[in-house]
C-alpha cells in the first residue's frame, strides 16, 4: 500500500492516535472508594487549603494542552479545527512517546486572539502547560504573548520556537559540511508565518552574515509597503541588506534556503543560482519546496526536509 492509504487505514482503525489510560486498578469496592467517593475528598480538601498541592495530588504537573485554531496547518493552510486534530493526536503522540508527557488536543471553533486567550485562561487550571501550535501569524504572536502575560504556566509555541530551534541545529552541523563560517553566509527563508520569522530572528542572532525572509509576495525589504504588517516590518529593518525584491533574486548566490512555505517553490533553475556547496533545507509538509533529490541534482550539497 502506499503511503497515503497506509496512513488512513491507521487512523480509521485506531479511531485516532490518543486515549485516555487510568494509572490505578479498579479491583474491587476499596479500590473505587479510594480512586472515587469517599477517598477522592480528601485531596481536594488539602487542594482547597492549599492550591499548589495540586502540583502534588493530581496529573497536573505532566499534563498539556495541545491548542490549536487549525488556521495554518502544515503547508494545507486554514483547514479549520477538525481537520487539524489529527495532527494535533499526533503531536500528542510524540509528547508521550519521547519524553513521558501526556498530552491532548484542544482544537478551538474559533479564531480571535480574544476567544483562544480566553479559553486557554480558562482550562488552565487542569493543565501544566500548553503547546500552541498551527495557528496563523501574526495571530499567533499575540495569542503567545498574552498568554504568557495572562496564565502562570509554561507557554510555548511550537511552530516559533521548536521549528527554529530544529533549524538551528541543522545548519550549524550543515555549515561543518560545507566549511562555511556564520559571519559569511547569506540565507534565503521562504514563508513569513511564524516559523520564518522565528528562524530569521534567531539565525540572525546566531551572527548570520544576512537573512533574507520571504513571503508569497517576495522578498521583505525595509519600505515594502504591501503585505507588511509590524513584525515584518521590524524583520525588514536588521535583513536583506542588498534589497532583493523577489524569491530568485534573494536565492542568487545565497548559500542556503530555508523552506517553511509551500510545495514547489524552490525550482532546480534556481538552486543552480546559488553559492557553491549549498545548503537546501525544503521543510513544507506534506510536500516540500523541492525534493531531495532534485535539489542535489541541481548542486546542492546538504539537503533536507521536514518529511
Amino acid at each position: 500500500m502506499d503511503l497515503r492509504t497506509r496512513a488512513l487505514a491507521l487512523h480509521r482503525e485506531n479511531k485516532g492516535k490518543v486515549g485516555i489510560r487510568s494509572k490505578v486498578e479498579l479491583k474491587d469496592k476499596d479500590d473505587l472508594g479510594l480512586a472515587y467517593t469517599p477517598g477522592v475528598a480528601e485531596p481536594c480538601k488539602e487542594i482547597h487549603q492549599d492550591k499548589d498541592l495540586v502540583w502534588e495530588y493530581t496529573f497536573r504537573g505532566n499534563v498539556i494542552a495541545v491548542v490549536s485554531d487549525g488556521s495554518a496547518v502544515l503547508g494545507l493552510g486554514n483547514i479549520g479545527p477538525e481537520a487539524a486534530l489529527p495532527v494535533m493526536e499526533g503531536k500528542c503522540v510524540l509528547f508521550k512517546s519521547f519524553a513521558g508527557v501526556d498530552a491532548f488536543p484542544l482544537c478551538l471553533a474559533t479564531q480571535d486572539v480574544d476567544e483562544i486567550v480566553e479559553t486557554v485562561k480558562r482550562v488552565s487550571p487542569t493543565i501544566g502547560g500548553v503547546n500552541l501550535e498551527d495557528i496563523a501569524a501574526p495571530r499567533c504572536f499575540e495569542v503567545e504573548e498574552r498568554l504568557k502575560k495572562e496564565t502562570d504556566i509554561p507557554i510555548f509555541h511550537d511552530d516559533q520556537h521548536g521549528t527554529a530551534i530544529v533549524v538551528a541545529a541543522a545548519m550549524i552541523n550543515a555549515l561543518k559540511v560545507v566549511d562555511k563560517k556564520w559571519s559569511d553566509i547569506r540565507v534565503v527563508v521562504n514563508g513569513a508565518g511564524a516559523a520564518g520569522m522565528a528562524i530569521t530572528n534567531l539565525l540572525l542572532s546566531m551572527g548570520a552574515g544576512d537573512v533574507i525572509l520571504c513571503d508569497s509576495r517576495g522578498a521583505i525589504y525595509e519600505g515594502r509597503t504591501e503585505g507588511m504588517n509590524p513584525y515584518k516590518e521590524e524583520i525588514s529593518k536588521r535583513s536583506n541588506r542588498d534589497r532583493a525584491k523577489t524569491l530568485a533574486e534573494a536565492v542568487k548566490g545565497a548559500d542556503a534556503f530555508l523552506g517553511v512555505s509551500v510545495g514547489g517553490a524552490l525550482t532546480q533553475d534556481m538552486v543552480r543560482t546559488m553559492a557553491d556547496d549549498a545548503i537546501v533545507l525544503a521543510m513544507a509538509n506534506p510536500v516540500p519546496e523541492i525534493y531531495p533529490d532534485e535539489a542535489k541534482a541541481a548542486g546542492a550539497k546538504v539537503v533536507g526536509t521536514g518529511r
